[in-house]
């Protein structure tokens, strides 16, 4: 079952931005031999540290994640917008690195030999708050250093860089942490640090001037200490791409250079862009010089990146017949899990989520619940659609389909004793205190077994519909109005919960999960 929802590679030797409509926010990308790898940050998502790879820099598959569950009890209730922030991702010394910063706990490191297969586990290099977007570089002498920004949140500034040696295999600080830029006048919220050397310079990549309204920086320096040079190589201009923001410099077989970057696109979190390089004067220009200032502007449409293998057109997967025995790479958690949340071996061709209370509070909100299934947005309209069976429901439990970002709505089988109701529930949040309204609710028969439900997002709203029998759908009068959330986009998934303390063995079985863009209907 595939469904091909965005189409980023245009099949002319041409390709059109983004190349990844998902949020994949703080990209960072390599290229070890013919293969590209990519990562990015995934806060509070489990599993986290997405894998994603290419052959052309165009066409990306999700293949691995680096890290199971984040490595603190902190994070088995959902810790929205905290977790694992802006990763950094290397070759080195025959082995793949991650370097990844915590705001609230520190930076850490992962490695492996095999990209595709287990990493280490999560190693902290220094324990610190309001350390984020480490860049471990190791230079010619066999020295190594993190280069890293600061959160203002949690450390009380921004806008500079620091820098700290480590030890050669990247597991320990071994010096003091110290500035080495201070961009508040020029470059403010300056961040994101990607370092290489070229010429006799030392380079930091780096975003500035925040999120949205922002651009890309470039530093240079005999010194790894500085004092640095400072160029803006890329700005928004006369584009519809804002930022443009945070990314990495990979180059080709054929030595072109590229840069990956993300476009914070509101409900859609941060969709990745492509954009050429070339260097003029000892600095970068990304994307296009239209105005011949040595500053570039973002491409829309280009030529693929030559010295790459021609590849079949590949697309993030969004839906799932559910016959393996895993998960489908796409879906995460929203804390930390455990195995006993879901099974997809006894009942074969079905996801069982199990009624689950991790909280272990009456009436557990979505937005605190680990035991949500999730996946990103990965076109700009669409249609998700489940068959849900609830005949094995536990008394005081809700099951079904949600759309969750800042705000949140779903449509779900609520099942109290014998008695079954179709409930659309939307949330409530007032200064970060979330709560939840039902707005809908509809008896149906007691000996209901399946049910069929489906969302759909177009034109900016998300309209949920519901069928006893997949051909008359009724949908429901009200629309949701999905949002960001703090770093990251909306999200569709599935859940079951129990909505009480006891916990039995009820379930629910979905039989399926298809994603569908709205075009294609």
């Amino acid at each position: 079952m595939k469904h091909l929802l965005w189409q980023s590679d245009l099949g002319d030797g041409t390709y059109k931005n983004p190349i990844l409509f998902a949020d994949y926010s703080d990209p960072d990308v390599i290229r070890v031999g013919d293969t590209y790898f990519l990562t990015a940050s995934s806060f509070n998502y489990v599993p986290g540290l997405p894998i994603l790879v290419s052959k052309d820099l165009v066409n990306w598959k999700l293949v691995n994640y680096a890290i199971k569950n984040l490595p603190y009890e902190a994070y088995d209730r959902p810790a929205h917008a905290k977790g694992v922030w802006a990763p950094s991702i290397r070759y080195h010394n025959c082995e793949y690195w991650i370097f990844v910063g915590f705001p609230d706990e520190g930076i850490f490191m992962l490695h492996t030999k095999d990209p595709l297969g287990e990493w280490s586990e999560p190693i902290c290099v220094r324990e610190a708050k309001g350390f984020i977007d480490p860049c471990p570089f190791w230079d010619e002498d066999g020295k190594a250093y993190v280069i890293h920004a600061y959160a203002k949140s949690r450390i009380g500034f921004k806008s500079k860089l620091g820098i700290f040696p480590m030890s050669p295999d990247g597991t320990t600080c071994i010096g003091e942490d110290t500035f080495i830029y201070d961009g508040t006048e020029t470059q403010p919220t300056i961040e994101g640090p990607k370092v290489l050397k070229r010429d006799g310079y030392y380079y930091i990549f780096a975003p500035a001037g925040g999120v949205k309204p922002g651009w890309q920086t470039v530093l240079r320096s005999k010194n790894l200490y500085g004092p640095y040079e400072e160029k803006i190589v890329m700005h928004q201009g006369n584009t519809t791409t804002n930022g443009p923001h945070q990314g990495g410099l990979v180059d080709t077989p054929t030595g072109e250079e590229w840069f990956i970057h993300f476009q914070d696109a509101g409900v859609y979190g941060r969709i990745c862009h492509l954009q050429p390089v070339i260097w003029e004067n000892g600095w970068p220009i990304i994307g296009i010089d239209r105005e011949g200032n040595g500053t570039g502007e973002p491409v829309y449409t280009y030529k693929k990146p030559a010295g790459n293998p021609e590849v079949t057109p590949i697309y993030l997967e969004a839906s799932d017949d559910f016959n393996k025995n895993t998960l489908e790479l796409q879906w995460q958690w929203q804390a930390n899990y455990k195995d006993n949340f879901y099974s997809l071996k006894e009942n074969p061709g079905h996801l069982r989520l199990f009624n689950r209370n991790p909280l272990k509070e009456i009436n557990p909100l979505i937005w605190d619940s680990a035991n949500v299934l999730t996946q990103k947005i990965v076109c700009p309209e669409f249609k998700a659609s489940t068959k849900m069976i609830v005949s094995h429901l536990d008394s005081n439990s809700n099951a079904g389909l949600l759309m969750l970002g800042g705000a949140y709505a779903y449509l779900a089988i609520h099942k109290e004793d014998s008695k079954l109701q179709l409930i659309y529930v939307e949330s409530d949040e007032v200064d970060n205190v979330y709560s939840e309204n039902t707005l809908s609710t509809i008896d149906v028969d007691s000996d209901l077994n399946e049910i069929y439900l489906s969302l759909t997002f177009k034109d900016g709203t998300c309209s949920f519909s519901y069928s006893f029998d997949n051909t008359s759908y009724t949908e429901l009068p009200m629309k949701f109005t999905p949002n960001d959330h703090q770093w990251v986009g909306a999200k569709i998934g599935l859940f079951s919960l129990s909505m009480d303390r006891k916990e039995t063995n009820g379930y629910a079985d979905f039989s399926y999960f298809t994603v569908d863009s709205v075009e294609s209907l």
